[in-house]
């Protein structure tokens, strides 16, 4: 098992805050505590990324958003606008879902072309592409992976943590062999104790989606 200390593990982790019932006060709190933690990102829903961005800024942690969550199923034209108006308000990372249905229809064009918009609207803030491996054969997963990173997103991310399931060791494995050494892997959905995030980063990941994040540094210490 890999060896990491408590503060290279909260770099590594996005402090998600994405359920429906979100509060504004709920928001500030888990600014709160990736300010005083370190963590990589504070990832919300679009509504609130300019409260977080406004809170964050200076600090070096970054300011995450979801683009045409959780289903993907978004025009591309939504997608996109999504992206240029959370960058307006801040945003520095926009983790996007992939539209599954066209993925298994074959119809490969518009999988690259619907991240590569986004990608373009992004104007410089890193893409990852959430490819909800859950809904996905392995042939699908490496045929994301390879479309995700022809159209020049930084990171592929296994889940939305609103499908059937969630990151799975093999799952990394199969996507840290496919994109090679290039591009950033988000482990996310259903971690949530120290042990798992280990396994995730041991596979390949290089970061961490969770709303746990508070548990997992304090059981490092």
């Amino acid at each position: 098992m890999i060896s990491i200390d408590p503060k290279k593990m909260a770099s590594m982790i996005d402090h998600t805050l994405l359920k429906p019932a979100a509060s504004k006060e709920q928001v500030l709190q888990f600014c709160k505590e990736a300010l005083e933690y370190q963590f990589a990102s504070v990832c919300v829903n679009p509504c609130f990324v300019g409260i977080v961005s406004k809170r964050l800024k200076g600090s070096g942690v970054k300011t995450c958003t979801v683009i045409g969550f959780p289903l993907g199923a978004n025009s591309t034209s939504v997608k996109v606008f999504e992206a240029s108006n959370a960058v307006r308000e801040g945003a520095d990372e926009l983790d996007m879902v992939i539209n599954t249905g066209a993925l298994k229809d074959g119809d490969l064009s518009y999988v690259e072309n619907d991240i590569a918009q986004v990608v373009k609207a992004s104007s410089g803030a890193k893409v990852k592409v959430i490819l909800e491996t859950c809904f996905l054969t392995d042939e699908e997963k490496a045929i994301a992976c390879v479309l995700a990173k022809k159209a020049g997103a930084d990171f592929v991310k296994t889940s939305t943590g609103f499908g059937t399931g969630g990151a799975v060791a093999e799952d990394i494995i199969l996507m840290r062999k496919t994109v090679g050494s290039s591009m950033g892997i988000k482990a996310s959905g259903g971690i949530r104790h120290l042990q798992q995030a280990l396994t995730m980063l041991e596979c390949g990941a290089t970061r961490i989606g969770t709303s746990s994040g508070l548990t997992i540094i304090n059981e490092m210490l």
